[in-house]
């Protein structure tokens, strides 16, 4: 046995654990959803027949699944746009302090480094509307008039559920857009400032080139992980009030586990799949143009 094949022997054994990871963890959760969204497995039911496409006929002329592919688009944009604009606000105002960086650095970053449960049951404590901090807060200052439901009113429950997913990911922007300024060479700001440009030109033709980039893909990964993310949501509101916080993936749990119908939920999260697969490849060729471009 030759040496370069000894070497891409042992290569191959150190790479085979996590190639047996990615097998048990991804592809066989992928390829058996994809079996089951052509038959009608019922949790209940020991027998399993092939219906075909059935399964996505029925749901693709369900109004409970645009309604809730609505409620995710909705969640996933204006979460991403809350992120980022408070994220990059964060990052400006972080690059120009010169004094205690690390202690601001460290404190903006605490909800990044909670669990998703942990925030989950501390903000339904906060806005419990019995014993809830910030209710009785708005009461006592006479704000309201009495306590306020945020999580059970209609009118109030996505705004809310919104507010607590941008103070939750705001972080994870403002970390790497801080990143990508400390890279921005000061010559050009000083040129910039002798030659006349106001502080608008400057952050258009400055800082914007070097940090539009890291911009696009923090929104393609961030996009892509709020419109798959089930646990924050679900811990929160449960999909409720009357579905009015229900996304696809909730929907897809509701279906495969309280419904007991998982050829169905499968379908669902067929379709998330390969919608998600759709828009972050059309997201990466947008981005690969923008770096040509550059």
């Amino acid at each position: 046995m030759t040496h370069s094949r000894i070497t891409r022997l042992t290569g191959l054994l150190f790479v085979a654990p996590s190639l047996l990871i990615v097998v048990l963890l991804l592809i066989y959760p992928v390829v058996s959803s994809v079996f089951y969204s052509f038959t009608n497995r019922h949790l209940l039911r020991p027998d399993v027949a092939f219906v075909g496409i059935d399964n996505f006929v029925a749901v693709l002329q369900s109004e409970q699944f645009w309604n809730a592919f609505r409620i995710s688009i909705l969640w996933t944009v204006a979460s991403i746009a809350g992120q980022l604009l408070v994220g990059f606000l964060a990052a400006i105002a972080l690059n120009r302090i010169r004094h205690l960086t690390g202690l601001f650095r460290t404190l903006l970053i605490i909800p990044w480094a909670f669990p998703a449960i942990v925030i989950a049951f501390g903000w339904r404590w906060i806005l419990n509307d019995v014993y809830g901090f910030l209710p009785n807060l708005l009461t006592r200052l006479g704000i309201t008039d009495a306590n306020v439901s945020f999580l059970a009113n209609p009118d109030l429950v996505m705004a809310t559920v919104l507010a607590i997913n941008i103070w939750f990911g705001a972080p994870l922007f403002m970390v790497n857009i801080l990143a990508a300024l400390k890279t921005v060479p000061q010559e050009q700001f000083e040129a910039a400032i002798v030659d006349g440009a106001n502080g608008w030109q400057r952050f258009a033709y400055i800082t914007m080139p070097h940090v539009k980039k890291v911009v696009g893909l923090l929104v393609i990964l961030r996009g892509i992980w709020v419109f798959n993310n089930f646990e924050l949501l679900f811990l929160i509101t449960g999909g409720g009030p009357a579905g009015l916080t229900e996304t696809l993936p909730i929907f897809a749990y509701r279906t495969g586990w309280s419904l007991q119908q998982l050829g169905v939920a499968s379908t669902i999260t067929v379709l998330l799949l390969v919608f998600l697969l759709t828009l972050g490849a059309l997201a990466f060729r947008l981005l690969n143009r923008w770096e040509k471009d550059a």
